[in-house]
Parts: structure tokens; C-alpha cells; sequence
């Protein structure tokens, strides 16, 4: 199954076990979830559901993976079993936490995870149907999970990797904060030394949808030189990381290891070294 969906396609899917669920973020978003969402779309929260936000972001970063556990209760609460097919989107081109739900769905287990192209705003121009308020649905039984299966990598990894030229470490960051010229989010402006930038916003064409697989793949060849193995992504939080891990999937390359604690990790962290290109 792709990873990716249209709207004119999800307006013909079967609503049979089918669940949408609604990943906007961002300021007043439930109260935006209630005055208009796709219609039956279940709202998950990416601060509270799909993060288990510390007290130190130094450790781990600002969006740290929930335990596995508490992310099952969750899926529960939300009414999702292990045969349903799983539609996300939000309103940043699935840059933001759509991406991060579709990482985590997979990594939990889940075969039938697609994130809608062109998100919340292509759904309303190509004529999907929306609603308001709250939905109703029950609660499902509670699916056990011991690991995540999707590969992850620390911090120590990371530096291990970049120091032994292992693995090449990507950071999907605009090529501003990259360089280190301003840093809207984090304290520490610059990049992680030896990492390379590739924006995940070049993922998408002047529509705000993801380019097609092929291109993506001749894109990503190119820019790895051949060698799409060994890859750590990142990005400030390990959200918009997981839509160029989304992207890569799209294009037929095997999933690549995150980084989640990312920039807001590693900028916090002590002694570690920061670049910049200014």
C-alpha cells in the first residue's frame, strides 16, 4: 500500500474499518478540529498523544516517543483495532504531525497507514466531505506492543556514526536554521557537524503535494550519490524528520532510522559541537 493517498481517492474508499484521524497542531487546534474536520475524522493530539513531552529537552529532545504502552492506550481511546485502514492528514502538507502519526502507526505494527497528500487543504478544495463538532465512536481493545519495529537512533548514535562515516545523517530543517543564521525554536542556532541539509519542503511540488515516487527517487540518488543506505534523518523534534522518512518510503528506499531527540536534543546537550555556515 502507498504511503500516501489522495483526496479523490480517499472520497472512494470503503468506510469499512476505515478511521481518519486528524493531526493538525498548533495554537487553539482542538478548537479548530471542532469547528471543521474531515467528516467521522478522530482528533490525536501531537503534544499529549504522539509525544511524551520531559522536563528537559536536553534529553530527549522536544517531542520525545511516548512508551509504547501508553501509545496503545491511546489507539485504543481513539477506537483503533489492529484490521482498520488509517488515514492521517493536517493542515502542513502532512509536513508536521501526520507525518509523525504515519511514523509511529507503522512503527507500532500497522500494515494500512497513509498520510493524505496536500492535507487538510487540498481535502477541501478537491470537494471532501468535512463536519464539525465532536464525533462519536467506542472505545477498542487494547493492542499489546512491546517495541517500536521501526529503527531509531540516540544521540551517542548519531555521533558515533557521523565520527566512524558510517551512516549519513540528513537534517530536514530550512536551509536558514541549517546554516545556523537564525533559529526560530530552539536555543542554539547551527547544525550538527557532518550532517547534511536537505529540506523536507524540496519532498513537495509548488502545490504543496509530495512529488511522484519516481522523482523522488531519481532526487534522492542523486543527492546520496548512489548509496540510500545507512541514513539517520532528522530535524528539530523529530516530527517534520519523519516526513522525509515518509517521502523516502514513498520512493521505494527502505525506511531510514530517526533521530528523535534531533536538533532540540543536540543544541541543549553539553559539549557538543555545533556548526554553522554564516
Amino acid at each position: 500500500m502507498s504511503p500516501i493517498i489522495s483526496s479523490s481517492e480517499l472520497k472512494n474508499l470503503p468506510t469499512e474499518n476505515l478511521i481518519i484521524l486528524d493531526a493538525r497542531a498548533g495554537k487553539d487546534v482542538y478548537q479548530n478540529y471542532l469547528n471543521k474536520h474531515i467528516k467521522e475524522a478522530r482528533f490525536i493530539d501531537l503534544d499529549e498523544d504522539l509525544a511524551e513531552i520531559g522536563e528537559n529537552a536536553a534529553f530527549g529532545g522536544r517531542h520525545p516517543l511516548p512508551e509504547i504502552k501508553k501509545f496503545a492506550e491511546t489507539l485504543s481511546h481513539l477506537g483503533i483495532s489492529e484490521n482498520n485502514h488509517l488515514v492521517i492528514y493536517d493542515d502542513k502538507n502532512g509536513s508536521n504531525a501526520a507525518a509523525r502519526a504515519w511514523w509511529m502507526l507503522k512503527a507500532f505494527g500497522f500494515d494500512k497507514v497513509q498520510v493524505l497528500d496536500g492535507g487538510f487543504q487540498n481535502a477541501e478544495k478537491e470537494g471532501v466531505e468535512f463536519s464539525s463538532g465532536e464525533e462519536s465512536f467506542e472505545k477498542a481493545e487494547l493492542i499489546q506492543k512491546e517495541n517500536w519495529i521501526l529503527p531509531v537512533s540516540d544521540l551517542e548514535t548519531v555521533e558515533n556514526e557521523l565520527t566512524n562515516q558510517s551512516s549519513t545523517v540528513i537534517d530536514v530543517r530550512d536551509a536558514y536554521r541549517y546554516r545556523g543564521e537564525s533559529e526560530p525554536i530552539d536555543l542554539v542556532a547551527g547544525h550538527i557537524p557532518g550532517a547534511i541539509n536537505i529540506p523536507f519542503s524540496e519532498n513537495l511540488d509548488e502545490n504543496g503535494n509530495f512529488l511522484s515516487p519516481e522523482v523522488l527517487r531519481e532526487k534522492y540518488s542523486k543527492l546520496l550519490e548512489g548509496k540510500p543506505e545507512n541514513l539517520i534523518i532528522h530535524c528539530g523534534s523529530g516530527v517534520t524528520a519523519c516526513h522525509t522518512i515518509l517521502a523516502l518510503d514513498y520512493a521505494g528506499f527502505k525506511i531510514p532510522n530517526l533521530y528523535v531527540g534531533s536538533w532540540s536534543e543536540w543544541s541543549r546537550r553539553e559539549n557538543k559541537e555545533i556548526a554553522t555556515e554564516i
